[in-house]
């Protein structure tokens, strides 16, 4: 025990917060309590610990006697620390080493989601607490097949990871090949789910991880054998695997009449190649491929750009990084403001722009267009692979025009099909077609079985 004891003054030497108090139960009986007060609770210490041993006289087995709802028994030395750090009491009783559960409530209460706002359904969220948010999907899944693999990840800040899965319906597969990438996982520092993005994710511009903050689209998805992966300390969580389907779509569509919502998800896969093609169309049509216009537009197109100086591509790129560095902007600011600060900007610069010549009102209006269109998706990571791919599809349509166009498009299908999500396309269930999950995330409809790239268990009413 005084090994133990020199150890951690030595290595908390320049820690005023670790309290090491020394009780003695009687003449041949001494313990040890050790805490870090900022991570304790005082109120527990005192209640649970202090008022038992020191009320007395000895204590043969002090784990039988002390009201604590978490007691673990350590076997060395090197696990104290971590403990410690995780708002444990550390009690050293002769060769005996203890550790009880005195965490203090340093965590916010439960909030709406503010990022996956719904009209319908339920508002929690989830918040920075491992244990919280690990029950408010078992709140949601009551059920025994619902496990949870722990990880400890980073070297400094030995972060608690939990991956959970549905036994009977997640396939091993795809457990086994999430729980090694995370075990493979060699870095300092974990301070948020989203720092493991770049090693559980596929290298594309497409997402091929879901970070969520809602814990009804994470118990969704485990119902569909899917893996959740929890990290301590950060209030998202991250779905795998994820689909290209997935982030087309907001999760809030489950809550609504699907005949109803079925055509507003028409017009979002609209959107979502208008989006990246309108500006390149108009650079093929109007460069290179003038006959597929009526000539009285061609002829208002041009008197529109007789004042501009430059190329229409090169207007066009001026325009399209205008308004992406207005929506940066307005991703940096406060949500107080931050939108008024982007509108405010757009109509200031598109007027100005057009009165000095700079630019043709008709450039404003495929612009306008191309962002609107793009407003519909909301998740940060399908953006920035829009805007990749609307640069790379204007580029080539400045070259080659409409032939480029339709080069690039083909080159666009084939990367999706070709990218791979643990051995999943990521144009499923389109292709490969697979009804259940088609009719999940297509037409939102009624659907008896789960799909059999993701499930081990296909009919629901057997789990």
């Amino acid at each position: 025990m005084n090994n133990h004891l020199r150890k951690l003054k030595i290595e908390f030497a320049d820690n005023p917060d670790l309290i090491i108090k020394k009780i003695n139960i009687n003449k041949l009986h001494t313990i040890y309590v050790i805490f870090l007060e900022t991570l304790c609770s005082l109120d527990r210490i005192n209640d649970y610990i202090l008022k038992k041993v020191t009320n007395i006289n000895y204590l043969k087995n002090i784990k039988s006697k002390i009201p604590s709802g978490n007691i673990k028994t350590l076997n060395k030395y090197d696990e104290i620390e971590y403990y410690l750090y995780n708002g444990y009491t550390i009690i050293l009783d002769k060769k005996k080493i203890y550790a009880l559960e005195t965490k203090a409530d340093i965590n916010r209460g439960i909030s709406n989601n503010l990022i996956e706002p719904s009209i319908k359904g339920p508002k929690e969220a989830f918040i920075e607490n491992y244990q919280t948010n690990i029950g408010l999907i078992k709140r949601r899944i009551k059920n025994s097949h619902l496990k949870t693999k722990n990880l400890n990840i980073g070297r400094l800040s030995n972060t608690t990871i939990g991956i959970l899965y549905i036994d009977n319906i997640a396939k091993d597969e795809i457990i086994n090949k999430t729980i090694n990438k995370l075990k493979n996982i060699d870095i300092d520092l974990i301070n948020d789910s989203a720092d493991l993005l770049r090693y559980v994710s596929t290298k594309s511009v497409f997402p091929s991880v879901i970070i969520t903050e809602r814990p009804d689209r994470c118990a969704d998805a485990l119902a569909n054998g899917k893996i959740v992966i929890i990290c301590d300390g950060s209030p998202n969580a991250l779905i795998i695997p994820a689909f290209l389907v997935d982030f087309i779509h907001p999760f809030s569509d489950k809550y609504n009449k699907y005949a109803n919502i079925n055509f507003t998800k028409i017009i979002r896969y609209l959107c979502f190649f208008l989006s990246i093609i309108i500006p390149g169309f108009y650079i093929a049509v109007v460069n290179f491929n003038q006959e597929t216009i009526p000539s009285s537009l061609i002829i208002n197109f041009a008197i529109q750009r007789d004042n501009v100086p430059y190329p229409s591509v090169i207007e066009c790129i001026i325009m399209l990084i205008l308004c992406e560095i207005l929506r940066e902007s307005d991703l940096r600011f406060p949500n107080s403001f931050g939108s008024a600060v982007s509108v405010l900007g757009a109509l200031i610069i598109g007027d100005a722009a057009v009165n000095a010549g700079l630019v043709s009102p008709i450039m404003i209006i495929i612009t306008a267009f191309t962002y609107i269109s793009s407003l519909l998706f909301t998740e940060i990571e399908i953006g920035n692979a829009i805007r990749f791919y609307r640069f790379i599809f204007l580029i080539m349509a400045s070259f080659l025009g409409l032939y480029g166009l339709m080069i690039t498009f083909i080159f666009f299908v084939i990367n999706i099909c070709d990218l791979k999500e643990n051995n999943i396309p990521y144009s499923f269930p389109v292709s490969p077609f697979d009804k259940s999950y088609f009719n999940i995330s297509f037409l939102n409809g009624k659907n008896t079985k789960r799909s059999k790239l993701l499930s081990k268990n296909i009919y629901k009413e057997k789990t």
